[in-house]
């Protein structure tokens, strides 16, 4: 494999401070990448991964935004295009979420998760496409969720954008292929990352990276797990892939149930 497959590159990757996003970030410095746009809405998160790449020789365009709004959006594009002439990749990888039962669903809580999950998606998958159109090239990857199949109880928006998400990179697939740009979504299952933490607790994250029997691997994903997908999918290997959700799922969704005991 070549290990340099983002040579001279510009990449943004939303969410870019931890977990899945921070290791994508990672990835594609460690690939050649020369500039990555990373946004985050922790500035200490955004500092520490962007001292890490620039260690690796990649340029650091450094956000730290609250995504949610069209404004907001726009604006990683223009800081992208301020660095450099051409955006080559985008990771829209942000998200929100919250835990509540439907019957008590807060409509601020609807509004916001679909705003940060669902239309700053659109934002920056639309006006990235805008800049790749004139070039011929591109690539648009988002960060969907197993949550697209099914629900999660308590997690109704959420599921409702990840659902949109597939959706949305279904039909920018077929506008955007005369184009030559490509857009998929990656859905990953279980991973050990911060949002998991966040929601599960440390007590049981630290059993369930023990064994993660839902899934036929019997493990969480690990962060660089998801990431490798990403640079796949970015890569010129997976050139006649497009219009795809890619299961990083150790086989849950393959899965229909095990007999109870």
């Amino acid at each position: 494999m070549d290990s340099k497959r983002f040579a001279d590159q510009t990449v943004i990757v939303t969410g870019g401070g931890s977990g899945i996003g921070r290791a994508t970030v990672r990835k594609f410095a460690q690939e050649g990448a020369k500039i990555v746009v990373i946004v985050d809405q922790y500035q200490d998160r955004v500092d520490s991964i962007a001292t890490e790449i620039e260690q690796l020789g990649t340029q650091a365009i450094r956000m730290c935004l609250n995504l949610g709004s069209i404004e907001a959006g726009e604006s990683v594009i223009h800081a992208a295009l301020q660095a450099s002439h051409r955006i080559d990749v985008v990771v829209s990888n942000a998200a929100a979420w919250t835990v509540e039962p439907f019957l008590e669903l807060k409509d601020e809580s609807w509004e916001r998760i679909l705003a940060v999950n669902l239309t700053t998606a659109f934002v920056l998958g639309q006006r990235a496409a805008r800049e790749m159109a004139k070039a011929q090239r591109g690539v648009i990857l988002y960060t969907a969720s197993i949550s697209a199949l099914g629900a999660n109880r308590g997690f109704s928006p959420y599921n409702v954008t990840k659902a949109g998400i597939v959706a949305l990179a279904k039909s920018m697939a077929v506008e955007l292929a005369p184009f030559n740009i490509r857009v998929n979504a990656v859905s990953p299952g279980g991973v050990d990352s911060q949002m998991s933490v966040d929601h599960l607790g440390e007590e049981r994250m630290s059993r369930l990276r023990k064994s993660f029997p839902a899934a036929p691997l019997n493990r969480l994903a690990s962060p660089e797990d998801v990431a490798s997908a990403f640079a796949f999918l970015a890569s010129d290997e997976a050139s006649y892939i497009t219009g795809t959700n890619l299961m990083v799922d150790g086989g849950l969704t393959a899965q229909v149930y095990e007999p109870p005991n």
